[in-house]
């Protein structure tokens, strides 16, 4: 029996094993990703279940918080471990993204160790935290397909990853930043794409078909 396809994105909503997994680890904005997922027809699962996490087909490890505190509810899960060795794709939000770093200066905490890269905090001389639409530049991934230089994403965030060689945009806030990673099957970004409205929407469905 073939699975009906959704004609508004190109590819079949998910359904038991596979599909789009959210991971759950009570640190995330996940009814948000949850709903920007279903407005584009695809009903993802949430999780913080090991098998069904390694069984998806994609992967979005979302975060709100503080760092050392989220870090250590994925420690408690065992999903410290998980994460790192997925093999499909993943995508980090926010937080997501800077616990895939090695490290946070935000509680001291040692990250994920995928992007190889230090968070550190915004200095004195801007407002922090940044909050607000800011625009994000030098595109260089799939992720950004049918995204113009320069769109503006929304972002709420007091640390920020530094300019790097696994950066794929890169944002202003008093100093050029790094607003998204990737590295292999790895991907992160610093802005909500599920806040950001038509173009974080184009964002999330490039994911869904990398």
């Amino acid at each position: 029996m073939k699975t009906k396809i959704n004609e508004n994105i190109g590819f079949p909503p998910p359904s038991g094993a596979g599909g789009i997994v959210i991971i759950d680890y009570g640190a995330g904005n996940i009814q948000s990703i949850k709903f920007a997922l279903r407005r584009l027809g695809v009903e993802a699962v949430l999780s913080n279940n090991e098998t069904e996490i390694r069984n998806a087909d994609k992967v979005i490890f979302p975060g709100v918080g503080e760092a050392s505190s989220a870090m250590q509810k994925l420690k408690t899960s065992g999903l410290d471990k998980v994460i790192p060795s997925l093999k499909q794709p993943v995508l980090g939000i926010c937080l997501g993204m800077q616990l895939l770093c090695n490290y946070s200066e935000e509680g001291n905490t040692n990250g994920l160790g995928v992007f190889d890269v230090a968070v550190i905090r915004f200095s004195k001389d801007v407002k922090v935290p940044q909050i607000g639409w800011n625009q994000i530049t030098n595109l260089k991934s799939d992720l950004f397909k049918n995204i113009t230089e320069k769109e503006f994403m929304y972002l709420v965030h007091s640390y920020y990853a530094p300019l790097c060689k696994e950066a794929i945009a890169t944002s202003e806030y008093g100093i050029q930043y790094a607003s998204a990673l990737q590295k292999d099957n790895f991907y992160g970004v610093q802005f909500h794409p599920e806040k950001s409205s038509t173009a974080g929407e184009q964002i999330l469905k490039n994911f869904l078909e990398l």
